[in-house]
Parts: structure tokens; sequence; C-alpha cells
């Protein structure tokens, strides 16, 4: 997960369409590099970084203390399925 490019996008206000049709971008690709479910290629963090006006490093900087929308999704299966046993 990329809390920075999540965090520049809200500081300048873009929808994520935006960006898709601008970069010509498919909306769900987008939408999956945002949260984490797809690794963006070499192109794609240029593209980006240029789009959103900051360094590539920091924008794809990623932070290990911060939950991948997978681990939370397993780690809560775990979690039911202990309290059913």
């Amino acid at each position: 997960m990329y809390p920075n490019l999540k965090l520049q996008i809200f500081k300048l206000g873009i929808r994520q369409n935006q960006i898709a049709r601008e970069l010509k971008f498919c909306e769900s690709q987008l939408s999956k590099i945002i949260n984490g479910y797809r690794e963006p290629s070499e192109g794609e963090r240029k593209l980006l970084a240029d789009y959103l006006n900051v360094e590539e490093g920091w924008l794809f900087e990623q932070h290990d203390n911060i939950p991948t929308p997978q681990s939370v999704f397993f780690s809560n299966l775990r979690g039911a399925k202990s309290d059913s046993d």
C-alpha cells in the first residue's frame, strides 16, 4: 500500500477517474494500485509521480506499519474462525 499516493490525490482534490482518463489507465487498474492490490510498473510510477508533481520515491514509499487490505481481510477470517472453534 502506498499511503503517500492516497494522500497526494486527496490533497490535490483529484478524482481517481480523472487521473485514469488523463493518464490513459483503466480505472480498475489505477484503483488496484492505489489500494495496494497491484504493483505499478516503472512507467506507471513515473507517470503518476509526474502527474501528481511529486518525487517518485516519496510517492511510492511503503510503510510497514500500515496493514494492507489483504492482511486485514485474512486476519479477520482467522479471527472469525477462532471465535467459532
